[in-house]
């Protein structure tokens, strides 16, 4: 075998260890959450049907419809989210080959992002109107 097979070999163990490494992180996860979740739950107070342990008795029904707005605001900050995603390893390289061409990126991607937050206040997206609902 060659240096380069050598190399693209231990690159791949150095592939499949991370790999694994992580693998097992996820599966050890699972493994301590089963050994330390509680075994006795509500049994004792006939109350088998609730999914919550807070000690108080539910108010109603838990399906109940969220409105559109609620939706939107999880969009945005998804949104904004990947804007950090994008923002962090681009401020990261900044300024060592093309510092002009880094610059107008940033600007030119946190400008449109910034748009769509000007649209949607216009648009008044953000206005979470709470509907009355008549008592039963």
């Amino acid at each position: 075998m060659s240096n380069v097979d050598n190399a693209f070999v231990g690159d791949l163990i150095y592939v499949c260890g991370f790999g694994l490494g992580g693998l097992a992180f996820a599966l050890a996860l699972f493994v301590v959450v089963h050994l330390l979740a509680a075994r006795k739950t509500r049994n004792y107070g006939n109350k088998t049907g609730q999914f919550v342990e807070c000690g108080m008795d539910p108010i109603g029904d838990a399906w109940i419809r969220y409105s559109v707005v609620y939706y939107l605001y999880a969009l945005v900050f998804v949104a904004f989210a990947v804007d950090v995603l994008y923002l962090i390893p681009v401020a990261l390289v900044y300024g060592r080959q093309f510092v002009i061409r880094d610059l107008l990126e940033m600007l030119i991607f946190v400008g449109i992002l910034s748009l769509v937050l000007v649209y949607a206040w216009k648009k008044e997206i953000f206005t979470w109107d709470l509907k009355k609902i008549a008592p039963k």
